[in-house]
């Protein structure tokens, strides 16, 4: 838990930095959900899928342990915003049709989390957790600057970023519920280097090995050896989600 705090001190670049996530996860699990009264959003951050759930249904509760996170986050009449640690919300018994955890489950999933997911959960709800498996860019910016990159940090990821480096599994998870079968979703944007070095500065690898003096001026010079090679020329990139959801009760 204290790697999901972490944010906090980043929340700023965080949410300036990581992209939205596409409209079909969105439709997907309105579709999948009994009823579209109420969601509770866990470990919300900054709100985006908060902001994308609330087009869809009646009220969204959305909790996050790190208040500095959800200081980001943008006012929206349907959202309610809450400090509150993943296993324990604070929100009503069988009150929410959709749980949902977006790129975060892997730091609190286990036996707490789920019990209060079962007792938030209404009979038949979802549950529903992704995370990006991948970032799969061209050829030429892989090799000049997210594989160095990703080399120099690997040392400083955290267990948690582990199981989603590798994609969601029940067994990596301790999940308890059967498994939906989701269709594929992926993110897929048009950026150019200087905004890839800004989403790969939102790694908490990165954030830590910056803390090391002369790591961090390997990592810079890597960073602005590709921003003098590509300029500003648009690319396209695709991040792959890694989801796993089952029914509730």
């Amino acid at each position: 838990m204290d790697n999901a705090r972490s944010f906090g001190a980043h929340a700023g670049a965080y949410k300036a930095g990581r992209p939205t996530y596409p409209d079909a996860l969105f439709d997907w699990l309105a579709q999948m959900s009994p009823a579209r009264e109420a969601v509770w959003d866990c470990a919300t951050g900054s709100g985006q899928a908060a902001l994308a759930l609330a087009e869809r249904f009646d009220r969204v509760f959305a909790t996050d342990i790190d208040a500095a996170q959800l200081e980001q986050a943008e006012p929206h009449p349907r959202i309610a915003y809450r400090v509150a640690p993943a296993e324990a919300s604070g929100l009503f018994e069988n009150g929410a049709d959709l749980i949902t955890a977006a790129t975060a489950l892997h730091w609190f999933a286990g036996k707490p989390f789920w019990e209060e997911v079962r007792r938030v959960g209404r009979p038949g709800s979802v549950f529903a957790g992704w995370v990006y498996s991948d970032i799969i860019v061209p050829a030429a910016i892989e090799d000049a600057l997210v594989a160095p990159l990703r080399g120099m940090i690997d040392p400083y990821w955290a267990d948690g970023n582990r199981i989603a480096m590798a994609g969601y599994t029940a067994a990596a998870l301790e999940f308890p519920f059967a498994e939906l079968t989701a269709p594929p979703f992926a993110v897929e944007v048009s950026w150019n280097a200087e905004r890839l070095i800004a989403y790969l500065r939102t790694w908490s690898a990165h954030t830590r090995a910056m803390k090391e003096p002369s790591l961090a001026s390997r990592l810079i010079a890597v960073e602005e050896a590709a921003l003098d090679q590509f300029g500003g020329e648009p690319f396209e990139i695709r991040m792959p989600l890694s989801l796993i959801g089952g029914r509730v009760g």
